[in-house]
């Protein structure tokens, strides 16, 4: 499974799997402890595969974030994001070392850390950009 399917709901731990659409929203999948809930249109969604991160020249898709920690770690875990802030940002600027330190905050680079670590335990491992032809074909099989 790639990042397409993959949510992060502003209120809501961790991230979620999408699995269908209902008439009021739709339905999700809890990657921590696999819980379905409803989400209604009421609810602040991003899709993993449209966040990014500043760096100092420019905007880098979380997926290539992924990549890099997934290279460091030789395809392991992160290091844990309750680790102490100081720590957190040391271990972040190994993997991004021009991530703007302004506009990224400690929290921030804890969420992508734990977000990391919880794809790695659900086997979702695969950040490679979708090719356009996939998602044409995907979009016209709607």
């Amino acid at each position: 499974m790639s990042l397409e399917k993959i949510l992060s709901i502003s209120g809501k731990p961790g991230l979620y799997k999408l699995q269908t659409q209902t008439r009021s929203g739709f339905l999700a999948e809890s990657l921590i402890d696999g819980k379905k809930i409803n989400v209604s249109g009421r609810h602040n969604v991003s899709l993993l595969s449209e966040i990014a991160i500043y760096t100092l020249t420019e905007e880098v898709p979380i997926r290539e974030v992924f990549s890099k920690i997934s290279e460091k770690e030789n395809g392991g875990a992160a290091i844990s994001h309750k680790e102490p802030k100081i720590k957190l940002e040391e271990y972040f600027f190994e993997v991004l070392p021009d991530y703007d330190e302004d506009r990224v905050y400690p929290s921030d680079i804890k969420k992508v850390i734990q977000w990391y670590n919880l794809l790695q335990k659900n086997e979702i491992t695969d950040f490679s950009k979708p090719k356009e032809s996939e998602k044409e074909t995907s979009s016209e099989e709607e």
